[in-house]
C-alpha cells in the first residue's frame, strides 16, 4: 500500500526514474522504444518538457509494468480516452458535413479541450 501512495503523488521525472530501474534501461533506450528522441527523453527527467499523449501512451506500450493511467498522472494529464479506428472514422464524417466556419469552431473549441486537459492536473 505504501508503494501505491508513493507512485500517486511522483512526477514523470521521478515514474522515468522508477522505470529505468525497474527495465535496466538508459535514456537513450526509452528513446528508442517510443520513437523519441534522446534529447528529448532527457528534458523530460529535467523536468524541462512534458512529452505529448503519443509519448506516453508509447511509454506504457513499451514498458507495461507502467500503466497509461500511471504515466498521464505523473505528467500531470488526465488520460485521454481511447479512439477506435471506426469512431475516428465516424466522427471525421461528421466533420466533413460541417461547412468551413463551423469547422474552425470545432477545431477551436477542440484545442481548448486539449489544452484543459494538459493543464488540468498541473
Amino acid at each position: 500500500m505504501a508503494t501505491e501512495d508513493a507512485t500517486s503523488t511522483e512526477d514523470l521525472a521521478q515514474l522515468l526514474a522508477r522505470l529505468k530501474d525497474t527495465y535496466k534501461v538508459n535514456d537513450s533506450q526509452i528513446a528508442t522504444a517510443i520513437g523519441a528522441s534522446p534529447s528529448a527523453v532527457n528534458t523530460w527527467i529535467h523536468r524541462k518538457r512534458q512529452p505529448r499523449p503519443e509519448a506516453l501512451r508509447a511509454l506504457a506500450a513499451a514498458y507495461p509494468k507502467f500503466t497509461e493511467d500511471e504515466i498521464f498522472a505523473a505528467a500531470g494529464r488526465k488520460t485521454p480516452g481511447p479512439l477506435a479506428p471506426d469512431a475516428e472514422e465516424r466522427l471525421l464524417e461528421l466533420f466533413r458535413g460541417l461547412t468551413a466556419e463551423q469547422q474552425e469552431l470545432q477545431e477551436i473549441q477542440l484545442r481548448a479541450l486539449n489544452e484543459h486537459n494538459r493543464s488540468a492536473l498541473s
